[in-house]
C-alpha cells in the first residue's frame, strides 16, 4: 500500500525501525513537476517560489523572490486570492479556486490555498476543460452509496464509485486494524491486474508521520512516481526554517516510498483519508499501472466522496454499537431486576450465569467468589483461574480489564489459549475481590500479507537503510493466541454491568435466600427451556431469511416467498403441539419440517421409503426429534452453508415397528457436543422414554447419523399415492444467456456506467471495466480484450464508432446503446449489429443477448 521508509544517519549494527517514523515526509522542500508553488509574506511578498515556476509565469525563479506578488499576478487574480484567504479558519484549512488567470491574457490555472507558519502558499496547476459539477457529482455519488446494505456492500459500492470517479487501474479501501497493520476490504480493479481484496501490509508500510498528515490533510496525489522533485526555493528562510508542506497538495514523495510503487509496479497514486472520529480509519487508496494525472476539481470531488464516506461509515457504524448496547442494555436491566427483586446474594450469582453470559458474546464464563469458583463452557481449568485471580488482584478495582491475549500479560495464559485466549475481567467486589469473567476462545487464523512483512536491511552511503520488499507475492501466517478483540461497546457494557452489580449487591441480603430458592429453580428451568425454544426458533427464522434471498428478483417477489416459508414452518409447529388429531404422514411432518430449508436446493433433504401413518403420541414425540435433528443439522451440520445433504430412509421391519435412518454427508467436520443441552436430551431420550423404542446418534467426522425405531403399535400402512406426488414440483424454467468474462462498457455519463455495470454483472460478466472515451476503451481492449461489450453512440464530442470498428476486428460481440432512437443508423461495414433505447433495463439486454444467440 502506501509506506515510507527513511535511510538511517550512521551506521549502526542494528536497524531502528522507529527510525521511519521520525522522518520528516512534511519538510522535504520539493514539489512535483505538474504544479508550481508560491509563497508569500503577511505583506505579500514572494518569500518561496518552486524553481519550475518560470515555465508558467515568464520569468526566472530567483527573478521573482522579494517581489510584490501585484508584480507577478494580475491584480484581480490577487484580489480573487486574499479574498478567499478570508474564508481559511484554522492551521489545517485549505481552500481552493477553480479556472483563475494569474496573469492577463494568460492560461486558467486551478489554485489550492493554506497557510504554513506565517506565510501564504498558493500551488497552482493548469485548469482543464471539463468544467466538472463536484458537488452535484458527489451528491449523485452518495444517493447509490446509501442504497447499500450491509459493511462488504458498502465499501464495494464505494470504491466502485471512487473508481469511476479518477478513472484509475485499482481502487482500494484499506483499513488499519488495532495493531497498526491494514487490510484490503473492498477493490475495484481493471481487469488483467491481480487482485489485493483481502491482503494485510504491516504497520510499517504506513509509518506514524504519513498517518497523522492523512489525518490532517485528507487528499495525496502521486501523479508520476518517475518524475522528478522540484526544489522550492530558497531551501531554508533567513531564520534557517523549513517549510512545512503538511497541507500541500504538490508536496514531494519520500525515494524510499517511490521505491516502494515501483516494486508494486504502480506508476502513479491518488490516496484519501477516512476518519472515524477525527482519528485515521483507513484510506481509499487508487493505483495506476501508468502516470496519471487527474485534475484538482476532480481531486477535490474525491476528496468530498472520502469525507462523506467517512460521515456515512461512523454513522453506521455508530447505529450498530447503540443497537448492540441497548440490546445488552434490556438483558442487563432484566438481570438486575430481577436480582434485586429476589434478594440474590453475590454467592448466587451462579444461577444467572446463562443470562449474564447473554450480555456480553462471550465462549465462557466464570465467577470467583470469597474463594469459590464456577465455571461455564470454554474456561481455563479451577486451577488455571485460580492463578488468573492472582494475576487480575494487581490489576485495578475500579474499572474492568481487557485483553485479547491472556498469554500476552500472564504467560502462564499460553497453556490454555485453545479454552481461553482472551478475556473481560469485571470486579464485582471490594473486599475481598471478587470478579465476574467472560472468557472467549482462541481464532487461529491465517493472515494473507501482500508479500513477506519483514524488510530487509542493507548497508548504504548514509548506514543501515530498510529497504522496501520487491515481492508482493501472498505470504501467509497463521496467528495464534488471539481471541476476537473486546470492542468499545463490549467495554462500556462490562463497566455498566459492574457498577449495577456492586449497587444492587450493597442492597441486598441472605434474609430472603431460603424463599426465593425454590422459585429460583422452577424460574432457571423454564428459562433454559424459553431460552432453548426462542434460540432455535430465531435461528431458523434466520436461516429462512438468509435463503429466501436467493431467486427472487423484487421485494415483492421476496417477501411472497418469505411468507410462504415461514408459513409452512408454522404447519409444522401446528401439528407439533396439537393434541386432538388423527394419525398423521410421516413424509409430510418431515417434508413441513424441512420446508424452510430447502428453497432453490430441494435436494439438500433426500427422502426414501414407503409413506406411513403415525398415531398422535408417535406423531408429537418424532416431529420433535426430526425439529432438533433438521435445526441442528442447519445451523452446525449438512444443511449449512456447507451445501451438504441429509437422507432420511425408512422401514418396517419383520415385526411391523418402524425403523428410521438419519445420515448427513457433505458437510462441515462434525464434533460430539460438549456438553448435553435440551435439544440432545430430546433426539436421545424422548423416543425411548415416551414410546419404548430405539433411538442412537452418532457424530461421526463425516457427519451426524442417527436410527430411530418406533414401536409397531405406533404405526400404520398410509394410502398410496401416486410416486410424483411425493417428488418436488416444478421444473427450473430454462436459463436465459448468460455473460462471461469480463465485460467493456463505454458511456461518458458515470451514474449510467454504474447503472451499466451492475446490469452486466447481473447478467453473468465476472468482471466490468468502465470508459468513458473512445482512447481510454482502445486502451482497455489493447490491455485485455473483453468477452462482449456495451458501447454509447455518442460520447459527446466523439462517438463509439472507433470502439465498434475494433471490437468488430476482434470478433468481440457487442451491442450498442443510444438515446437517439431509430434515428442512428450502424455503419453497413458493422454488419447486423443489435442496438438498444435508452434508457433499458437488464431484461430488456437480456432478451436482446436471447435473440442474438438464436441467430
Amino acid at each position: 500500500m502506501v509506506a515510507m521508509k527513511s535511510p538511517e544517519r550512521r551506521v549502526v549494527p542494528s536497524v531502528d525501525l522507529s527510525s521511519c517514523d521520525r522522518e520528516p515526509i512534511h519538510v522535504l522542500g520539493a514539489v512535483q513537476p505538474f504544479g508550481f508553488l508560491v509563497a508569500v509574506s503577511v505583506d505579500w511578498l514572494i518569500v518561496r517560489v518552486s524553481q519550475n515556476a518560470a515555465q508558467w509565469l515568464g520569468r526566472p525563479a530567483e527573478d521573482l523572490l522579494g517581489l510584490p506578488l501585484t508584480e507577478v499576478f494580475d491584480v484581480e487574480a490577487v484580489h480573487l486570492i486574499r479574498g478567499q484567504l478570508q474564508a481559511l479558519r484554522g492551521p489545517d484549512a485549505i481552500d481552493r479556486i477553480f479556472g483563475i488567470a494569474l496573469q492577463t491574457d494568460g492560461p486558467a490555472f486551478d489554485v489550492a490555498l493554506h497557510h504554513s507558519g506565517s506565510a501564504i502558499v498558493m500551488e497552482a496547476e493548469p485548469s482543464t476543460s471539463e468544467h466538472l459539477n463536484a458537488g452535484n457529482l458527489v451528491r449523485s455519488m452518495i444517493g447509490r452509496l446509501q442504497q447499500s446494505r450491509g459493511f462488504e456492500a458498502f465499501c464495494r459500492e464505494a470504491v466502485r464509485q471512487m473508481r469511476a470517479l479518477t478513472g484509475f487501474d485499482r481502487t482500494m479501501v484499506y483499513r488499519f486494524d488495532p495493531d497498526g497493520s491494514g487490510v484490503v476490504v473492498a477493490e475495484s480493479v481493471r481487469s488483467g491486474l491481480d487482485p489485493y481484496l483481502g491482503l494485510h501490509y504491516p504497520a510499517s508500510d504506513i509509518p506514524q508521520q504519513a498517518r497523522a498528515l492523512y489525518e490532517r490533510n485528507w487528499l495525496r496525489i502521486i501523479a508520476d512516481v518517475d518524475a522528478p522533485a522540484i526544489p522550492v526555493l530558497p531551501a531554508r528562510d533567513p531564520e534557517g526554517g523549513l517549510l512545512d508542506l503538511s497541507m500541500s497538495t504538490l508536496r514531494t514523495v519520500s525515494p524510499i516510498h517511490l521505491e516502494y510503487l515501483r516494486n508494486m509496479g504502480v506508476g502513479a497514486s491518488l490516496s484519501v483519508s477516512i476518519l472515524r472520529g477525527g482519528k485515521l480509519w483507513g484510506l481509499f487508496a487508487c493505483h495506476h499501472s501508468s502516470p496519471r494525472h487527474i485534475s484538482l476539481e476532480r481531486r477535490t470531488g474525491a476528496e468530498l466522496f472520502g469525507q462523506m464516506f467517512s460521515l456515512i461509515l461512523e454513522s453506521r457504524e455508530r447505529e450498530a454499537e447503540v443497537a448492540y448496547e441497548a440490546q445488552s442494555r434490556a438483558l442487563h436491566d432484566r438481570l438486575m431486576g430481577a436480582l434485586a427483586s429476589g434478594g440474590t446474594s453475590l454467592e448466587n450469582i451462579t444461577g444467572f450465569l446463562d443470562d449474564i453470559a447473554g450480555i456480553v458474546p462471550c465462549d465462557g464464563i466464570g465467577v470467583w467468589v470469597n474463594g469459590e469458583i464456577t465455571l461455564r463452557d470454554a474456561t481455563p481449568t479451577a486451577e488455571e483461574f485460580t492463578g488468573l485471580v492472582r494475576f487480575l488482584n494487581r490489576t485495578a478495582t475500579s474499572r474492568a480489564f481487557a485483553t485479547n491475549e491472556i498469554g500476552k500479560v500472564h504467560p502462564p495464559g499460553r497453556d490454555f489459549t485453545e479454552r481461553a485466549a482472551g478475556l473481560l475481567a469485571v470486579p464485582i467486589s471490594r473486599a475481598p475481590r471478587d470478579y465476574l469473567v467472560f472468557f472467549r476462545t482462541e481464532i487461529a487464523r491465517t493472515v494473507t500479507w501482500a508479500g513477506n512483512p519483514e524488510k530487509p536491511a542493507n548497508p548504504g552511503p548514509n548506514g543501515v537503510r530498510l529497504t522496501p520488499r520487491k515481492s508482493f507475492e501472498a505470504w501467509r501466517e497463521v496467528v495464534h493466541g488471539q481471541s476476537t478483540p473486546w470492542s468499545g461497546a463490549d467495554l462500556r457494557i462490562a463497566e455498566a454491568l459492574r457498577i449495577t452489580l456492586l449497587e444492587v449487591i450493597l442492597r441486598l441480603t441472605d434474609s430472603a435466600e431460603k424463599e426465593r430458592k425454590t422459585a429460583q429453580e422452577r424460574q432457571e428451568l423454564l428459562i433454559a427451556e424459553l431460552n432453548h425454544r426462542v434460540r432455535n426458533i430465531l435461528n431458523l427464522i434466520r436461516g429462512i431469511v438468509a435463503q429466501s434471498r436467493s431467486g427472487t428478483g423484487s421485494i415483492e417477489d421476496f417477501a411472497r416467498v418469505l411468507g410462504d416459508r415461514v408459513q409452512a414452518l408454522a404447519r409444522a409447529h401446528d401439528q407439533i403441539t396439537t393434541t386432538n388429531w388423527g394419525p398423521g404422514s410421516l413424509r409430510d411432518l418431515i417434508g413441513l419440517e424441512a420446508a424452510a430449508y430447502l428453497g432453490a436446493r430441494a435436494d439438500r433433504v433426500r427422502l426414501d421409503g414407503t409413506d406411513v401413518l403415525l398415531e398422535p403420541q408417535a406423531f408429537s414425540t418424532l416431529a420433535l426429534v426430526v425439529h432438533e435433528l433438521m435445526t441442528n443439522s442447519a445451523k452446525y451440520g449438512a444443511l449449512s452453508d456447507s451445501g451438504g445433504t441429509v437422507a432420511i430412509a425408512w422401514t418396517r421391519d419383520a415385526g411391523g415397528r418402524l425403523v428410521l435412518d438419519w445420515c448427513e454427508t457433505g458437510g462441515p467436520p462434525v464434533r460430539a457436543p460438549s456438553r448435553r443441552g435440551f435439544g440432545t436430551t430430546l433426539i436421545e431420550r424422548s423416543i425411548p422414554y415416551e414410546l419404548q423404542g430405539e433411538a442412537e446418534i452418532r457424530y461421526a467426522l463425516t457427519g451426524v447419523t442417527g436410527r430411530f425405531v418406533i414401536p409397531a403399535a405406533f404405526v400404520q400402512a398410509a394410502p398410496t399415492r401416486p410416486a410424483a406426488a411425493a417428488r418436488r414440483a416444478g421444473a427450473a424454467a430454462p436459463e436465459a444467456p448468460r455473460l462471461a468474462g469480463t465485460a467493456l462498457v463505454v458511456e461518458d455519463n458515470m451514474i449510467i456506467a454504474l447503472e451499466a455495470e451492475e446490469i452486466l454483472t447481473l447478467l453473468g460478466a465476472k468482471s466490468v471495466d468502465m470508459a468513458g472515451s473512445v482512447h481510454e476503451a482502445l486502451r482497455l481492449i489493447d490491455l485485455c480484450p473483453p468477452a462482449f461489450a456495451l458501447l454509447d453512440v455518442n460520447l459527446g464530442s466523439e462517438t463509439s464508432l472507433a470502439v465498434a470498428r475494433r471490437l468488430a476486428a476482434l470478433n468481440v460481440p457487442f451491442v450498442f446503446a443510444s438515446g437517439y432512437g431509430d434515428s442512428f443508423r450502424i455503419p453497413p461495414e458493422l454488419g447486423t449489429v443489435p442496438m438498444i433505447k435508452k434508457p433499458y433495463t437488464a431484461d430488456i439486454l437480456r432478451q436482446v443477448l436471447a435473440r442474438n444467440a438464436q441467430r
